[in-house]
Order: C-alpha cells, then sequence, then structure tokens
C-alpha cells in the first residue's frame, strides 16, 4: 500500500499545500491552547474537529475509497507471492488476514485517538508526529519526558520507511528494464542499469512543484492497473495443482512474510491524510466506514495475488512477480516496461515526502542564503542515499521485508497503541478491568517483536545472500 502516498500528495496538490508542513502549521497552533484545552473539559466536549476543518478540496467518501484502493496496487501486492512461499500457502491466507485486521484496528486506534486529541486541544487536525508528542504530554511520567523528542522519532521511521521505498523502487525499476533489455542487446550488470538510471531519478526529484508531476501521477496509475491485469493473465495460465506447494512455512522465513506484508497493507501516515482530507470524515471509520471496506477488498487482492502467484510459482516466486514472467514474450516485456514507468513516476512523489520533511522541518529556518541551490543539494543527497543502498543491496524481496518490519512495526502498531494510552491517561478510561491499557501493552511487545525479529531475520538473509 505504499503507493497511497502518492494518493495523497495527488490531493494535496490541488490545495498547493505540502502534506507535512500544512499539517505541521495546524498543530503548531494548539502548542499555545495545550493547557487551555486541558484545563476546559467542558468546552472540550462542544468542540467537533471535523467542523472546523477547512480543505478547499475535500474528498468524497467514494474518493477516499478510490484513493485507498488504487494505492494497493504496486511493489507491495506485486511482492505477495514471495510473501506466500516464505509463510506456506494456508498460513499465508489465514495470516494475511490476521495481519489485514490488526492493521486496520490499529489505524482506527490512532483515527480515534486523534479525534478525541483534537477535541482537548481544540484544533482540527493534527500530523502523526504532533499527535504523538501531544498526545505523550498527557501520558504517563515515565513516557511524558520524551514527548519534545516524539516528532522527530515519528519523522525519522517515516523518513527511513520513505527512502526504503525509494531504494526498492530502483532494484524494481532498473530489474525490469535488464530482463527486457537483456534480450535486444549484450547483457548488463544490474548495476549499470542503475547507474543510468541515477541522472535520470535526480532530474525527476528536482520537480519542486509537483502540479506539473500529477497528469503523469494519473497515467502512472492507469499503466498500474493495466500491468496487473495482464500479469493475472499469466498468473491463471495452467495453474498446477495445488497440493505441489507448501501449506506451512518455517518459523525464520515467516518474519520475512511479515516484514513483506507489512511493507504491503500498512500506510499509517496515508490513512490519516486521507482521512483528514475528506469531506465528512465521521464516514471513515464504523464498521461499514470507508476504511474498513478499503481494507476488506485489499485484504482479498493481496490474498488473490500471493495465493494464486505462489501456486503458480512456487519456490521460484520472485521479489517481485513481474521478475517471475517470460523473458521472451512480446506482451510479457511490456508489462515490465509499464511497471518501470509507472513506478519510476512515483519514484518522485515517493522521495518527496522525505525531502519535504527533512527541508521543511529541519534545514529551511536555519539557512539563510540561497535556499533554493541548498534545496536542490538536500534533494540530490537524498537520491544519492537511495541510489547507493540500493546498489549496495540489490535483494528487492529481502529490502522490502526488512524497511516493512523495521518501520511499519513501529510506525503501524506501536506507536497507535502508545497513543491510546497517553490519551486516555489523564481521564483513566481504559474500560473494566483495564482491559484497553493490558490490550495496547500486547500490541506494543507485539510491534516491538516484530520490529527486532523481522529486522534482525532480513539484515541476515541479506548478508547470507552475498556470501
Amino acid at each position: 500500500m505504499e503507493n497511497s502516498k502518492e494518493e495523497y500528495i495527488n490531493m494535496q496538490l490541488i490545495d498547493s499545500q505540502s502534506p507535512y508542513k500544512g499539517n505541521s502549521e495546524i498543530a503548531a497552533s494548539g502548542v499555545n491552547n495545550t493547557e487551555a484545552a486541558l484545563s476546559s473539559t467542558a468546552d472540550t466536549e462542544d468542540y467537533d474537529p471535523h467542523k472546523h476543518r477547512n480543505r478547499q478540496n475535500p474528498t468524497t467518501n467514494f474518493e477516499t475509497l478510490v484513493h485507498l484502493l488504487k494505492g494497493s496496487l504496486g511493489t507491495g501486492i506485486l511482492a505477495m507471492p514471495n510473501a506466500f512461499y516464505n509463510s506456506g500457502l494456508l498460513v499465508g491466507v489465514i495470516a494475511t488476514i490476521l495481519i489485514g485486521v490488526l492493521c486496520t484496528y490499529c489505524l482506527h486506534v490512532l483515527v480515534k485517538a486523534q479525534y478525541k486529541l483534537c477535541k482537548r486541544l481544540r484544533v482540527p487536525i493534527l500530523s502523526y508526529p504532533h499527535s504523538m508528542k501531544y498526545a505523550l504530554e498527557q501520558g504517563p511520567r515515565c513516557m511524558s519526558w520524551f514527548s519534545p523528542y516524539a516528532p522527530g522519532l515519528v519523522d525519522g521511521f517515516m523518513i527511513v520507511y520513505q527512502m526504503g521505498i525509494c531504494c526498492v523502487y530502483i532494484v524494481f525499476i532498473a530489474t525490469n528494464i535488464k530482463q527486457v533489455a537483456d534480450q535486444y542487446w549484450e547483457p548488463l550488470d544490474i548495476s549499470t542499469h542503475m547507474l543510468i538510471l541515477l541522472l535520470p531519478l535526480i532530474l525527476i526529484n528536482y520537480i519542486r512543484n509537483l502540479k506539473l508531476l500529477a497528469p503523469f501521477s494519473t497515467l502512472a496509475n492507469l499503466i498500474t492497473f493495466v500491468g496487473l491485469a495482464m500479469t493475472l493473465v499469466y498468473m491463471f495460465d495452467e495453474l498446477p495443482p495445488i497440493s505441489e506447494r507448501e501449506m506451512f512455512g518455517t518459523l525464520t522465513n515467516f518474519s520475512l512474510y511479515f516484514g513483506t506484508t507489512l511493507f504491503a497493507l500498512e500506510a499509517v501516515g496515508v490513512i490519516i491524510a486521507l482521512e483528514n482530507n475528506m469531506k465528512t470524515p465521521q464516514y471513515f471509520g464504523g464498521y461499514c466506514g470507508v476504511l474498513n471496506i478499503g481494507m476488506i477488498v485489499i485484504v482479498i487482492l493481496y490474498i488473490a495475488v500471493g495465493f494464486f502467484g505462489y501456486v503458480k510459482y512456487g519456490a521460484e516466486a520472485a521479489g517481485s512477480v513481474t521478475f517471475n514472467l517470460p523473458e521472451d514474450e512480446a506482451m510479457a516485456q511490456s508489462i515490465k516496461i509499464m511497471f518501470a514507468i509507472a513506478i519510476f513516476i512515483t519514484y518522485a512523489l515517493q522521495a518527496y515526502v522525505p525531502v519535504e520533511i527533512m527541508w521543511s522541518t529541519y534545514l529551511d529556518h536555519r539557512i539563510q542564503n540561497r535556499k533554493v541551490l541548498w534545496e536542490y543539494v538536500c534533494r540530490t543527497l537524498i537520491t544519492l542515499c537511495t541510489f547507493v543502498l540500493a546498489i549496495a543491496i540489490p535483494r528487492l524481496g529481502l529490502f522490502i521485508s526488512l524497511f516493512g518490519a523495521l518501520c511499519l512495526s513501529a510506525l503501524g502498531i506501536a506507536f497507535p497503541a502508545i497513543i491510546e494510552i497517553c490519551v486516555l491517561w489523564p481521564e483513566n478510561d481504559f474500560g473494566p478491568l483495564k482491559f484497553t491499557l493490558i490490550k495496547n501493552i500486547l500490541l506494543i511487545v507485539f510491534g516491538m517483536i516484530g520490529l527486532v525479529v523481522g529486522t534482525y531475520v532480513s539484515i541476515v538473509g541479506i548478508v547470507e545472500s552475498f556470501q
């Protein structure tokens, strides 16, 4: 679901706002109101953040659902056959449903906690980093001391995750182009193809006004849909019997499955952005809300692609199912080129997020002269960092698993639980037998275990792949 960040940025292009700067400014307005809001419970009950949002071009329920669904068709869903190889067919189906439920539940936890926090602070919208900060300020003393550093921690995880996506994209583009080019020219090393891509990637990342990319982004979405449909034609052609595939994977490989599936399904920053941009955000949650409907469809799609992709390709299922397509057929080659073009365009949108966080939040106000020049330097360095990582570790499947486990276990599971604990702490509103508190502690522990174990196994796998 990493591509749904693209959808959110596209919505923000219409408003000519930065997705991070806009939320930061709104959140900053709550700083002076924090103490007053906390001391005025009666006023808080009368304040509805949803009614005070001022979005120039808010999205309808259906449009939000479309954005949510469109974002599911990226490199994440193409990696699901490899994920099912690591988990086994039966475990893959059950675990994907459970991880989908877990991700969806944690998103509901975060959205509800943010709403309560916005009411308390009397602000219409809070960004994820500021939600973490203001929640910790109200939480237990063992957590509140960390509140000044919380935005930096959340931004750090988001930067690492987004740059990880960019690394995945570089490997994906270069590998697909190599498989096609090798049929017509003398084969070149994968690192050479990445080097050829470096200058175009730098140049596309120089586009500061993303409105210029909006039409191309729409084209990229269309190409992705068509490419996925064409891939499914190959996938369903002459499927071998299910009995030839493993139902259960090993425990070690399951951690790789977990990281890959979390990378594909989790998009916590984007979900908040989509909810913030809705015309009727009160319909985002709920049993039949936009989030539940969207996640049900997404989980079904991911199970279908993972299940039938593994049945088709078995142990040969690659980090992207496009790598399994025939190398000498025109239709398969066109699919690879289509996905390469779509993901190349999307690279600029994904790289925009770490650039925006690093430049607008941490660098812009520190630099007095030649700001435009230094912004281009920042953009160049970010592109170079993703290029160096991609050329050093050209292992797509392990890359996806690593960044899914490293960043999303925290951003998507542990942090929402921490925020809910802190938001409920002043009123001690944890329900009978402190059920909510115990549940959130278990989520924090699970998220940290997923982070540590998944990251360790992915790094070990990367190291072993070079031996």
